[in-house]
């Protein structure tokens, strides 16, 4: 059985002052620009800054709650300014925060916006305390390398292959038991980038992460474009149990795989639905988790869905939605969830 679904846009209101970005060294790895943010002035024109591609908003306190929207809009290269494009503000994609790992700042999730050198920002609602935009450059391409392998183990882009700066993460690994389950996310940023853009939107959403967020690694333990191919995520191996910061509360026993793109509502790609069932079958089978199984986990933070010390079943391959309160992964890529576990079921088996 093989496996086949628009999104976004919401209102604002208020315009926030973008205040000139401080200097930042550059290189080809690429680089954030922070801008701090204040509703103090408003009403001024859209902002020139360093080059870019990934946009997001951060602020100081990472249990706080924006009970409002952000939107922003940017200016490509070539001078156009898009539309006003939504982010999400809910923080649910992070680590758990009684665990070795805490965030540093709470933040929207990023959104992918090609080569930019100009950025809008406006908001609704409350703002937390220390708003700023955070603008990513994800640097030159490198030349992509594969990890194969024979059998189930589907092909992967390694870190290197996509380019990742070893340097801006913690240096350790930290490990968990056995993964029981693998959570599907969606990183919640366009759909229209181009495939072989892939290393550069993964290279924006780890500097985010690491950056912006002050976690010490990228979230996922593994991605997957829209063209099919995967991507190892966060650091310390593939085949090992990775401590991810992907779901909060049950980071510890499982993995966590992102579908590169936003699938509220837009169908999701057959080849993506493809890499997701393939790397599920793969990395539920090294532990002997079948993909149409059920497992338990335990809640470790009040923060999720469930109080901690809550014993959980879950689906092996469950959706971001089913352990927080949030979207993630989209309506249109939840709802092919049991034709993935399908399809890995048959990948396990054959």
């Amino acid at each position: 059985m093989r496996l086949a679904l628009l999104a976004t846009v919401t209102a604002a209101t208020a315009s926030l002052l973008l205040l000139p970005p401080p200097a930042t060294a550059r290189d080809g790895s690429g680089g954030v620009t922070t801008i701090p943010l204040t509703g103090a002035q408003r009403g001024l024109p859209q902002h020139s800054t360093a080059p870019f591609s990934l946009v997001g908003v951060s602020w100081d306190d990472p249990t706080a709650t924006f009970d409002g929207t952000v939107e922003v809009r940017t200016r490509a290269v070539a001078g156009t300014w898009s539309p006003w494009h939504p982010l999400a503000v809910e923080p649910d994609d992070r680590p758990d925060p009684e665990g070795p790992e805490g965030a540093r700042r709470g933040a929207t999730a990023p959104l992918w916006v090609g080569p930019s050198d100009g950025v809008e920002v406006r908001h609704t609602g409350t703002a937390p305390r220390g708003l700023r935009a955070e603008l990513v450059d994800p640097g030159r391409d490198v030349p992509v390398r594969r990890a194969g392998g024979a059998g189930p183990r589907p092909g992967i882009v390694t870190r290197a292959g996509w380019g990742a700066d070893e340097t801006i993460r913690e240096p350790d690994f930290t490990y968990t038991g056995p993964v029981r389950a693998v959570f599907v996310h969606h990183t919640d940023t366009a759909n229209d980038y181009a495939c072989a853009d892939a290393p550069k939107v993964i290279r924006s959403i780890y500097q985010y992460h690491v950056k912006s967020n002050g976690w010490r690694d990228l979230g996922y333990n593994f991605l997957v474009d829209r063209c099919g191919t995967v991507y190892e995520g966060r650091a310390g191996g593939v085949a090992n149990p990775v401590l991810g910061a992907h779901t909060l509360g049950f980071n510890t026993d499982t993995a966590g795989v992102a579908a590169l793109g936003r699938y509220t509502a837009d169908a999701v790609p057959q080849a993506q639905l493809d890499g997701i069932a393939k790397l599920t079958a793969w990395k539920l089978g090294l532990t002997g988790q079948p993909a149409n199984g059920k497992t338990q986990l335990t809640s470790a933070s009040d923060s999720s869905r469930y109080k901690k010390g809550t014993t959980v079943t879950f689906d092996t391959v469950s959706g971001h939605r089913d352990a927080f309160n949030t979207e993630c992964p989209g309506e249109a890529l939840y709802t092919r969830l049991p034709a993935i576990r399908t399809w890995a079921t048959h990948l396990q088996t054959r």
